[in-house]
């Protein structure tokens, strides 16, 4: 498996993965240390409460979302951003269709295709 992405990513040349729940992602660069996606979400697409080790850091491109972190909820818009500690339980339900930029670190492993 390849553990770093191309210098140069074209979001015109990318595919999205469906990942289900009114979700796609589009995987914009990574190595072993850093994961960079672009999240797009329908209109009350959701982004279940889960957790995992790596930090984490958005930042909303477009939409309305309701995001969770440690129980705690607030609603951004386009310009707002959040940081999720590791194992902090955290999700997001989208008011209005949307994209987030989500930042991992470590890389999300489980988001490469094998």
């Amino acid at each position: 498996m390849k553990t770093y992405s191309e210098n140069f990513l074209m979001g015109e040349e990318l595919p999205w993965e469906d990942v289900g729940g009114g979700l796609s992602r589009q995987l914009m660069g990574y190595d072993g240390q850093l994961m960079l996606l672009k999240v797009k979400f329908e209109k009350g697409g959701i982004g279940y409460v889960h957790e995992h080790f790596h930090s984490q850091t958005s930042y909303v491109i477009s939409g309305v979302f309701e995001a969770t972190i440690n129980g705690v909820k607030k609603i951004l818009k386009a310009g707002d951003g959040f940081y999720v500690e590791p194992n902090a339980p955290h999700g997001a339900v989208c008011l209005e269709e949307g994209i987030l930029i989500d930042v991992f670190s470590p890389a999300r492993q489980d988001f490469l295709k094998k």
